[in-house]
């Protein structure tokens, strides 16, 4: 698991819209028009958090997601930035 993803700051792309699904979510990305499936109501809530101002462990906390699943969130989240649904807080900000 990438460590310096757990304590860096994450956003959803501006592009990306989310929407609520009994299994997750639907995540679609209008610029790539990429549709991913999130297959976990607590991965919903985790994105949800991703708001460009806490750190990725801190959403986990907030989310109350046990440690022991951290480096399998980390893995989701680090497969959704390469998709570009998730970006860096810099980059929101015109800083990346």
């Amino acid at each position: 698991m990438p460590v310096n993803l757990l304590n860096e700051r994450l956003a959803l792309s501006p592009s990306l819209a989310l929407r609520p699904e009994p299994f997750g979510a639907l995540a679609y990305h209008f610029g790539t028009r990429r549709l991913t499936f999130l297959k976990r109501p607590e991965l919903l809530e985790v994105m949800r958090g991703l708001d460009g101002d806490r750190q990725l462990s801190e959403v986990l906390v907030a989310c109350q997601i046990p440690s022991a699943q951290w480096p399998v969130y980390a893995q989701t989240i680090e497969r959704l930035i390469d998709s570009g649904m998730v970006v860096t807080a810099a980059e929101v900000k015109g800083d990346g």
